[in-house]
């Protein structure tokens, strides 16, 4: 499993929907930023670290390959979120409504990974 080992985040103000940035530590030796705390209509959620296309839509460029990671990626997130803000980040998570990983995505054999399997 992800061992996340410490998530820095950074408030913004007066936006519609950003909440804030967030970056994460991996293993104590691996960052990932540009996460995005977002509000939506269903509460807080966290999106993945993306880059503009030449379209003028996004495209996620890091990302969990599994729902279960993308739920521990997004509780830390959300519980650093309301340590750092004092803000209560309800997430869909809680409700009972998580997400689906989006079938768009490249799976870990469409980059040429073999997952490993459990001893």
């Amino acid at each position: 499993m992800l061992n996340i080992t410490d998530v820095r985040i950074t408030k913004v103000e007066g936006d519609e929907k950003l909440r804030g940035f967030a970056a994460i530590v991996l293993d104590d030796s691996f960052i990932v930023g540009d996460l995005r705390v977002l509000e939506g209509e269903d509460g807080y959620y966290v999106a993945m670290p993306s880059k503009r296309k030449r379209d003028g839509t996004f495209k996620d460029i890091a990302y969990p390959l599994s729902n279960e990671v993308r739920e521990a990626i997004e509780e830390r997130v959300l519980l650093a979120y309301e340590a750092a803000t004092g803000n209560r980040a309800i997430s869909r998570i809680e409700r009972g409504e998580a997400t689906v990983v989006r079938g768009d995505l490249l799976g870990v054999e469409e980059f040429g990974f073999t997952p490993k399997s459990n001893p």
